[in-house]
């Protein structure tokens, strides 16, 4: 390809941005994080 920027043979990394309104799907978070992140969200902090 012509003009592209990168290296024969490596992994492109396609980004795209993230849009609530369109991306969020409800009930994908695994149980296991909402514990881990209790105490990052919803901690006391004085």
């Amino acid at each position: 390809m012509r003009g592209l920027d990168a290296i024969n043979g490596t992994p492109v990394l396609d980004i795209k941005p993230y849009f609530p309104m369109f991306d969020k799907v409800n009930g994908t978070t695994p149980e296991w994080v909402n514990e881990l992140m209790k105490k990052y969200l919803y901690s006391d902090v004085v």
